[in-house]
């Protein structure tokens, strides 16, 4: 279980987060929502332990960050490293022995090829591939369906519904809502850097023609000229 209390984050002046208060569960798939800018990338490096913040986060784990594969919207790959050495890279940060990566490349990424010749979808299903194996209890996926192929979006799916049978903390964004339908047994709507709603799973329709109200609006007839 993961605990987060008042959780505050400031960059100067400017405060981004405001007084957080979350519960994340094992066996539990999580989705967080809400516009670019809403803070949903720093609530999620603060857990991970990239950032300083105020306020408090708790967990069953001595060091909670040991635990945690973040998926991040755009993975940093070292200029001269191989997809297969960058998988190795960090299974061997969490001592973990990996028998044959070949049978676990179930993206069929071309491991022998630089990462940072990959293309945009390579590089997320190459992090999230080296972060599976690393044995994670929490998984924080940053618009993990973002810019990846339709049938790696199926793979991704049916990982995050096993790793809830598996008793492991999935916390997702995206702003492709059916997937988050498909797998969250809770969504939290996010907003100037704080929390306006929790919805769950029997009222995510709901949530969604919400959303699209305060977010479309008129938008699109304006853009038209249709008022």
């Amino acid at each position: 279980m993961i605990k987060i209390k008042n959780l505050s984050k400031f960059y100067g002046e400017k405060q981004v987060l405001n007084s957080i208060d979350l519960e994340f569960k094992k066996g539990k798939a999580y989705g967080i929502v809400g516009e670019n800018g809403a803070g949903k990338t720093t609530l999620f490096r603060c857990i991970s332990g990239l950032e300083t913040h105020k306020g408090t986060i708790s967990s069953d784990f001595k060091k909670l960050k040991d635990h945690l594969g973040l998926l991040l919207t755009e993975p940093f790959f070292f200029s001269k490293i191989t997809g297969r050495e960058y998988i190795q890279l960090l299974a061997n940060s969490r001592q973990i022995k990996l028998s044959s990566i070949e049978d676990k490349n179930i993206f069929d990424l071309p491991l022998n090829q630089y990462a940072s010749t990959y293309s945009t979808g390579m590089k997320k299903k190459l992090a999230l591939t080296a972060i599976l194996l690393q044995e994670n209890s929490v998984f924080i996926l940053d618009e993990p369906f973002n810019g990846v192929d339709i049938q790696s979006n199926l793979i991704i799916t049916e990982i995050i519904k096993k790793f809830k049978e598996l008793g492991k903390t999935v916390i997702i964004s995206s702003h492709i809502f059916s997937t988050l339908a498909d797998t969250c047994d809770e969504i939290y709507l996010m907003k100037n850097g704080e929390i306006i709603k929790k919805v769950e799973q029997i009222d995510f329709n709901d949530l969604e023609s919400e959303m699209k109200k305060f977010t479309v609006g008129n938008r699109v007839d304006k853009l038209l000229n249709l008022n």
